[in-house]
């Protein structure tokens, strides 16, 4: 495996548009694990090589910072990398640009490496001795603890569609940070967008679960606890500062 960065350009499309015709933070999370998956493919650590070994990619953390979404017809250009490793697993970084190439989106994940049967984390250098990161960070992060609410604001319950399963038959990460911001009232979204975002998840969400969302919100802050209604196991929590449109 030899270290690089991918680039690659997007057209954003009407269907990844919110009502104000910007991308929807789900179809950005979507975007960066599309291009997260193809670049580990090409560098020879993605689906196909974890397939034959019996191996995972799961992801624990997100933080995304957002100058501004793009709009419906707008061309962007991510670029992404693997940034640091960690014992258990790795860090990859993105970095969104318009068409003048201003920076407009900067995020930062983290992925642990599992053993897929055992569902458990597996040391990434016994299993990818080849892997070899950029010593660069779109984002400086150490993806801190998140606190969990200290208070019901808003509590939302969503049930777990087939179609919110990925390829590791759980809920996509993408759904998480949907059912966070869904769960901010209708009102103050008409006014804000998100502008930090950092994301933590737990547990696995299997089909035909229901989760449940508790919400506090302080000015232009919300915290947000995800918990599965049957067993009340915590599946993700999530912190998100908010800017005015």
């Amino acid at each position: 495996m030899e270290a690089g960065k991918l680039q690659q350009e997007y057209l954003i499309r009407s269907y990844e548009c919110d009502r104000n015709g910007v991308l929807r933070i789900i179809a950005l999370m979507n975007i960066f694990q599309d291009i997260a998956d193809l670049h580990a493919s090409k560098l020879g650590v993605g689906i196909e090589h974890c397939l034959a070994h019996g191996l995972a990619w799961v992801g624990s953390n997100y933080q995304v910072h957002i100058n501004r979404m793009p709009s419906w017809h707008e061309k962007i250009v991510i670029t992404s990398w693997p940034s640091a490793e960690k014992k258990l697993g790795a860090v990859r970084d993105f970095r969104v640009n318009d068409e003048k190439g201003n920076e407009i989106i900067t995020a930062s994940s983290q992925w642990i490496l599992i053993d897929f049967a055992r569902k458990r984390p597996v040391a990434l250098r016994e299993n990818i001795p080849h892997y070899q990161v950029i010593e660069e960070r779109a984002l400086d992060t150490d993806f801190n603890k998140i606190a969990a609410p200290e208070r019901l604001d808003v509590k939302k319950t969503f049930a777990v569609r087939y179609d919110d399963i990925d390829v590791n038959k759980h809920v996509n990460n993408a759904l998480y940070p949907l059912w966070a911001t869904e769960s901010v009232d209708s009102d103050f979204r008409l006014l804000h967008r998100p502008q930090d975002m950092e994301i933590a998840f737990k547990k696995e969400c299997l089909y035909g679960e229901s989760v449940e969302v508790t919400t506090q919100i302080d000015n232009e802050e919300s915290l947000h606890i995800i918990t599965a209604t049957s067993d009340s196991r915590e599946l993700a929590r999530l912190k998100i500062k908010w800017c005015r449109i």
